[in-house]
């Protein structure tokens, strides 16, 4: 079969009728790919990823894995470096716990941490299936990277402040990241009490438990949607935070900072799965507002900002994570919600 050049794009638009567009363009860097892909975007076509010529050699792949393309591939930036020195801060070393360990944040936090090389990793989450999964990978991971990290599994509600205690003293928890929620807005709206319970009076019992344990850090995510909420699920964010905030005034045993960030690509929830659903489908696509903005980050780096707030946030911070459409951190004053000045935008 002939193979044609990237420039021939629009000339062959016009003797073929094409469904597909295969990427076997690899060893290229992040910005030549992004416009390589934009050159077909407009294209009514699917664009499917398949492996390198080095990577088929090399017996990593098979020659016929067609696969959609990677997550990252969206994102139509390069993935923003952390600061190494901020992620290890309250990590190494420490004896760190992630509530809401099986989630899709919860479990790349416990990713990120567990290369951090603290002395023990503590997963808390209410979910079996999830827990067992989280485990199983991070004791793969252990294994693969020869780390000495204790990883302890915990079985357990946020509601119940009496199990964080005793977990947190049983491993003597130097860093909380309180990453348990209810977070799809729909489902919120239509359960409220038990949103209630779970974001406001679960974020609660763990800050209480946090500083009856003397924990030192304490690390709230949150979201956008707690800026002036409009839905439940908002609004018991914005309660959750002003919790913490009022328990940061009374007490210097615990720091606690909050971390809010929105669009997360490949988030459970994520409207991405939604929109390619809708596509294969035909259609429509459902947006808020034609001409609305949508400013993403990925997985990996959503659990970075998070752990990157956590170490240079004083008592009560309020950060929010994001990223503009250059890529650069977005960084700004307190924000207008903030009467005390106590936020700030990382």
């Amino acid at each position: 079969m002939r193979v044609y050049h990237s420039s021939e794009f629009d000339d062959l638009k016009g003797l073929y009728s094409p469904v597909k567009v295969l990427l076997a363009v690899n060893n290229i860097g992040k910005g030549e790919r992004l416009r390589l892909l934009e050159k077909v975007s407009h294209w009514p076509v699917e664009i499917l990823s398949v492996p390198s010529v080095e990577d088929i050699a090399m017996g990593k792949a098979e020659s016929t894995e067609i696969k959609d393309l990677d997550v990252a591939d969206l994102l139509g930036r390069e993935a923003v470096e952390p600061d190494m020195a901020l992620m290890a801060r309250n990590i190494e070393g420490e004896n760190v716990m992630v509530t809401g360990a099986g989630g899709s944040i919860g479990s790349e936090l416990c990713r990120q941490i567990l290369r951090l090389k603290p002395r023990s990793l503590v997963i808390f989450e209410l979910n079996e299936y999830n827990l067992y999964k989280i485990d199983q990978e991070l004791n793969s991971i252990k294994q693969r990277l020869n780390l000495d990290v204790t990883i302890v599994s915990v079985l357990g509600s946020v509601q119940r402040q009496n199990r964080l205690e005793k977990t947190m003293l049983a491993n003597e928890v130097n860093t909380v990241f309180h990453a348990a929620a209810y977070k799809h807005v729909p489902l919120v709206e239509s359960n409220i009490v038990e949103g209630v319970r779970n974001n406001v009076f679960g974020t609660l019992y763990c800050a209480q438990a946090a500083i009856n344990c003397n924990v030192e850090h304490f690390t709230l995510i949150s979201t956008d949607k707690a800026v002036r909420p409009t839905n439940i699920m908002g609004a018991t964010k914005r309660m959750a935070e002003l919790v913490l905030q009022a328990l940061a005034d009374k007490q210097n045993t615990t720091i606690f900072t909050m971390v809010r960030f929105g669009n997360v690509l490949g988030s459970s929830g994520s409207v991405v799965p939604l929109f390619k659903k809708q596509i294969r489908e035909g259609g429509p696509v459902t947006v808020t507002h034609p001409d609305i903005i949508r400013y993403f980050m990925l997985i990996p780096e959503a659990a970075q900002l998070v752990i990157q707030a956590g170490a240079m946030g004083n008592n009560g911070q309020v950060f929010c994570a994001g990223y503009g459409g250059t890529g650069q951190n977005i960084r700004s004053s307190a924000t207008d919600d903030s009467p005390n000045g106590n936020e700030r935008t990382y």
